[in-house]
């Protein structure tokens, strides 16, 4: 696994009235700081990737259906440098991936609905300044197939 990614699994609490499902606490090993909350959806079959941040770390998690995760360790003086990560992350699958700083990650949307997911990054977005280095989703720079497949 990419040297400093956190991987945490979700514990979905049913009862009569729905479910309720804690993603990230103050007092968990992954917690370092909060910058903000937000939501994103992501379509079916679309890939929204790539990108690294310098400064913060992303916690995120697929609250409604499902996304292929693909993580690329870009830092030079990791241990695991050049590594992929794959995760197949969201209802049926209940993760929480922490991304930290200088690892390109993205997903694509794999359930015939779209995507939800939470993201409880350690920065809030700096509008001015921001904190993402992009590459295209298809870049050849970093050796992934973003073909659906099994996890």
């Amino acid at each position: 696994m990419i040297h400093e990614l956190g991987v945490k699994s979700l514990k979905v609490i049913p009862d009569a009235r729905g479910r309720l499902m804690e993603i990230l606490r103050c007092d968990d090993e992954l917690f370092e700081e909060f910058g903000q909350v937000y939501v994103t959806t992501t379509q079916p079959d679309v890939v929204k990737a790539w990108h690294f941040h310098k400064l913060q770390t992303d916690n995120f998690a697929c609250v409604q259906g499902m996304i292929q995760v693909a993580l690329f360790d870009a830092r030079k003086d990791s241990p695991t440098y050049g590594e992929i990560n794959e995760f197949f992350i969201g209802v049926h699958n209940p993760k929480l991936i922490s991304v930290p700083d200088g690892v390109y990650h993205g997903w694509k949307c794999v359930s015939d609905e779209d995507a939800i997911i939470v993201n409880v990054p350690t920065q809030p977005y700096n509008y001015k300044t921001p904190d993402e280095y992009r590459l295209p989703w298809n870049d050849s720079t970093i050796p992934y197939d973003w073909t659906k497949r099994n996890g």
